[in-house]
């Protein structure tokens, strides 16, 4: 299998989104479960808590995490200290196991593979907790490189550092808007959406990965 991707001039670096790809998408489900406890509705909600995020500039390590939720209690008028509203969200982060089996095998391939984040400092803290960092090559965290993937630009700073081409590189992300940027910098790209199709479509790149 190594030596037909190899003359095909297939991908030699993968990169992975964390929630919602590798992991169950903690940050929506906690944020939609934050607004059900304060009585407001959970999209609106959600969508106002992901623009504050990039907005303050937290995602990228601007603010602390303190200044998030101080913004967001102030505009939105939920309840809760810091502690219990992040714990709201960092509960629910549960690792896809069958997920991380994808990535051991692309690494008996001798492909490479990373993570591509916008998960804040909660993505070391998330390590601590499930020690999931040794299985990459690389983990790019929009909090510590202080770019996130709505820059498109970033997308292409990874590659730079990869050292491949970029046509070589794939990028998995469960959220359209990333996608669409990736491609556009010209990497391959699967849009998650399920186990099923994700399987489907990361074996038409390597065939035989999923048997």
């Amino acid at each position: 299998m190594e030596n037909t991707f190899r003359e095909t001039g297939g991908i030699e670096a993968v990169l992975f989104d964390f929630g919602g790809v590798l992991s169950e998408e903690g940050f929506k489900n906690g944020l939609q479960a934050i607004a059900r406890l304060n009585g407001i509705d959970e999209e609106s909600f959600f969508r106002t808590a992901n623009d504050v995020v990039h907005a303050c500039g937290y995602v990228i390590g601007k603010v602390p995490e303190s200044t998030y939720w101080e913004i967001l209690r102030e505009t939105t008028g939920i309840r809760g200290d810091d502690q219990y509203l992040r714990n709201e969200i960092l509960s629910r982060f549960r690792m896809r196991e069958w997920m991380i089996d994808t990535v051991k095998r692309l690494k008996a391939l001798k492909v490479r593979v990373g993570i591509l984040s916008d998960q804040t400092n909660w993505l070391d803290e998330l390590d601590a907790r499930d020690n999931f960092f040794r299985q990459f090559d690389y983990v790019f965290n929009s909090y510590h490189v202080g770019k996130s993937k709505k820059d498109p630009s970033h997308f292409k700073d990874v590659v730079r550092i990869l050292k491949i081409e970029i046509h070589k590189v794939l990028f998995i992300d469960d959220d359209a808007g990333n996608c669409e940027r990736a491609k556009q910098a010209e990497l391959k790209v699967i849009h998650y959406r399920d186990r099923e199709l994700f399987l489907e479509e990361i074996a038409g790149y390597f065939p035989g990965i999923t048997s």
